[in-house]
């Protein structure tokens, strides 16, 4: 497959990496580095995929050019649309021209998430009763000198879309009652700090993201009927554990297993694999993921902005 890595940021330079012989050629309106500024200079017959690591603005007009002309698209998440019609419309383009359209969630093949996803699937948790995640970093002031970054919801589509999207790879269809708890902006414009939680969604979910962390970090707590587990950090900023615990009764302290795995972040490259079967395999999909996200990112976001007015 033939690749084309169109933003040559942070994110483009690790696809291209992962692309490895598949690269042949970047897309970029400023990097010196990219031989194309715009999509549209690129043959269509010189390449098959693009990994789309672009702001969120003109996804879809650089999704519609591509799928139009059947191409396979890698979207960096999420994918946003002003109108939940777009996607819809995108939707139809991709099974139209048979073109792949898949928005990147790596953290769905982080090991501890595809372990957690697996111990909730086998039952052996019983009634899961309560889901809590935090995921924080410390770019609050790289995020800050970014203007196009520093804009709109901030923290929230930015980190917020990898939360949701776990929720939804580890419970299935969450529904959307979700609520802000707290919305604040402690050092940027736009929030830096957001706190969203489900009202009558079981498992009920809490979900916590931040810039202002300074030791990045990632962690989960699920609760349930027969035991807890537990996730502490990713493995990129490893060591990463994964914590089993089965309940005592009445009470008493649980016997747990713990893993921990320590090792360079192995989710970019299974992505990629993962993207290339799905193109070898045409399998198009509906993006349906990416409605619901887009429609519940789009309201949180509106009631994270007005928290912070009000």
């Amino acid at each position: 497959m033939r690749v084309v890595v169109a933003g040559l940021g942070v994110q483009g330079h690790k696809r291209r990496r992962v692309a490895g012989a598949d690269f042949v050629a970047a897309v970029d309106p400023v990097n010196s580095e990219a031989q194309y500024r715009r999509i549209e200079d690129v043959p269509p017959a010189s390449y098959d995929a693009v990994l789309a690591c672009i702001p969120d603005e003109p996804k879809v007009t650089v999704l519609d050019y591509l799928l139009s002309h059947g191409k396979h698209v890698l979207v960096e998440k999420p994918l946003w649309a002003a109108d939940d019609a777009e996607i819809a419309r995108l939707a139809g383009l991709a099974k139209q021209n048979g073109a792949v359209c898949y928005t990147a969630y790596n953290h769905r093949f982080e090991p501890h998430f595809v372990r957690m996803r697996d111990v909730i699937k086998s039952g052996r948790l019983g009634t899961i009763y309560r889901c809590r995640m935090f995921y924080g970093n410390g770019t609050a002031r790289l995020v800050r000198d970014s203007e196009w970054r520093d804009q709109g919801a901030g923290v929230l589509p930015d980190l917020g879309s990898h939360l949701l999207d776990t929720a939804r790879f580890w419970f299935g269809d969450i529904g959307d009652d979700f609520a802000i708890i707290s919305s604040r902006c402690f050092e940027n414009r736009a929030p830096d700090h957001v706190v969203l939680g489900s009202r009558g969604t079981t498992p009920q979910l809490e979900l916590e993201m931040t810039l202002l962390s300074w030791r990045n970090h990632f962690t989960c707590d699920v609760f349930a009927e027969n035991g807890s587990a537990h996730i502490s950090s990713l493995c990129k900023w490893g060591p990463s554990s994964f914590t089993l615990r089965t309940r005592l009764l009445p009470s008493g302290r649980p016997p747990e297993d713990t893993i921990t795995l320590v090792q360079d972040d192995p989710t970019w490259a299974i992505e990629y694999e993962h993207f290339k079967r799905l193109c070898a395999e045409r399998r198009v999909g509906n993006l349906y993921d990416d409605l619901w996200l887009n429609r519940t990112l789009r309201r949180l976001g509106e009631a994270a902005i007005k928290e912070l007015k009000a």
